[in-house]
């Protein structure tokens, strides 16, 4: 039996599973090399196997490539490992070894390339011509798993690197352990008009049809805590049920809401929003100081307010047939919008000239296609922004930060002007000539 330090050692320990499969495959392959044997070698045809010759050359190029890829892969992976820690925390590190599907992956790689070799070994090309038939074939079979394996790992391995994949990753060893050490004590039932959602994630698409013909179906009305894109608790409140005591059944409706480790652009057009004031910040926040990309990011902000700008908002209030109020969820209207795209850029970057700037020229724009209702929001990000303006810059180099640009900084709003007609310029030529010392005299127009 082995001791609590040893099994708590092996645990964390990344050879231990590719170790055991490469065992696996040989005693896998001692196995079917015994059947073939006993079979004389002629349990699966060669027409099946292919000739010796051709098995010779099959099985080297699996082992070989057998060995490619499992360098690559565990390349890639402490590479990507390493940006990982630098990139979130050094912590990580641990629960990316312990992960099973990984390790399985290294494993099966591993095993396939040892038993290509045994399995190698055991032809006779230049005697008797034999194949052991179903020790090639289980070669074959775990050349193709590893084919697969290896889409399904690079696919595992994306997710597992991304934010929302490490922080699950986490957060599922968290839970298990808070289920392992404390003991749930009997907590008192949800009351009957509220639906608690039975795991965590993020609200990323709901099936408002079905949740309407159940609301009908059962006479009562349903509202939906969560909005689109939050995050909800595991045992948190999903729906309230209004109207009556009793209500659909509750794992029904729980299974028509999809929840995510993280917000998706299905349903969810704030996510875009909120995807590019994320880039915005990031190039101006400290050590990066980029705000030529901000202004790049504060383009889309400017194209997507005013693609929303005069389109009608929905209520979140959505009626059956008879047109009877059956589902209700909270929705982003404009007021939401202006604030999610200016917000955190107008804290975070009203010291860097080129951000305000583009932010004037945008809110000026979306005022003139708004409608006069609309506009209260955008003025109050003016008024925000120039206070913000006014505390970090004095006298001239104020007036210019204020001066709406949509290059941020190189169109110069406030330094050119319209050009003058042709017949006044002609007329003023004259004194635009050189002066008595030669120099040459310019002028803005």
């Amino acid at each position: 039996m082995l001791s609590l330090r040893t099994r708590h050692r092996l645990r964390g320990e990344l050879w231990i599973v590719p170790l055991l499969c490469v065992l696996a495959s040989i005693a896998l392959s001692l196995i079917t090399v015994a059947i073939d044997r006993a079979f004389g070698d002629r349990l699966v045809p060669t027409a099946i196997t292919g000739k010796p010759d051709a098995v010779s050359t099959i099985l080297s190029t699996i082992a070989s490539a057998m060995v490619t890829l499992t360098t690559l892969v565990l390349t890639i992976t402490t590479v990507a490992v390493q940006l990982a820690m630098g990139q979130f925390s050094p912590r990580i590190v641990r629960a990316l070894l312990q992960d099973r599907a990984s390790q399985l992956a290294y494993g099966l790689f591993a095993s396939t390339f040892t038993f290509a070799i045994l399995a190698l070994r055991e032809l006779d090309v230049a005697g008797g011509g034999t194949v052991p038939g179903l020790t090639v074939l289980v070669a074959y079979l775990l050349m193709l798993a590893s084919i697969v394996t290896l889409f399904v790992y690079m696919h595992h391995s994306g997710n597992s690197l991304r934010a929302a994949g490490l922080i699950d990753l986490v957060g599922d060893h968290l839970h298990e352990q808070i289920d392992r050490l404390y003991a749930d004590d009997d907590p008192a039932p949800a009351p009957r008009d509220v639906v608690v959602c039975p795991g965590a994630g993020s609200v990323v698409d709901l099936d408002r049809r079905a949740l309407v013909a159940a609301a009908r179906d059962a006479g009562c009305v349903l509202e939906l805590v969560p909005m689109m894109g939050d995050f909800v608790p595991a045992g948190a409140p999903l729906f309230r049920i209004h109207g009556t005591a009793a209500g659909p059944d509750h794992a029904r409706l729980s299974g028509y809401v999809v929840l995510a480790a993280e917000r998706t652009h299905g349903d969810d057009p704030a996510y875009g929003f909120r995807k590019l004031v994320d880039i915005a910040e990031r190039s101006i926040a400290q050590p990066f100081t980029d705000p030529t990309t901000a202004v790049m990011v504060i383009h889309r902000l400017h194209d997507g307010l005013r693609q929303l700008a005069t389109r009608t908002f929905p209520t979140g209030r959505h009626h059956d047939d008879h047109g009877d109020v059956r589902l209700i969820e909270r929705v982003l209207g404009w007021d939401g919008y202006v604030r999610l795209a200016f917000d955190e850029l107008r804290l975070a970057g009203a010291a860097s000239p080129q951000i305000p700037r583009r932010i004037f020229a945008a809110l000026q724009d979306l005022k003139t296609v708004a409608p006069p209702e609309r506009h209260p929001p955008l003025d109050r990000q003016v008024e925000l922004l120039t206070a913000a303006v006014e505390h970090r810059f004095d006298g001239p180099d104020r007036d210019a930060v204020l001066a709406p640009d949509v290059q941020g900084v190189g169109s110069g709003a406030d330094l050119s002007t319209r050009p003058r007609p042709i017949e006044e310029h002609s007329a003023n030529s004259a004194a635009d000539g050189r002066t008595g010392n030669g120099a040459r005299v310019t002028r803005r127009f």
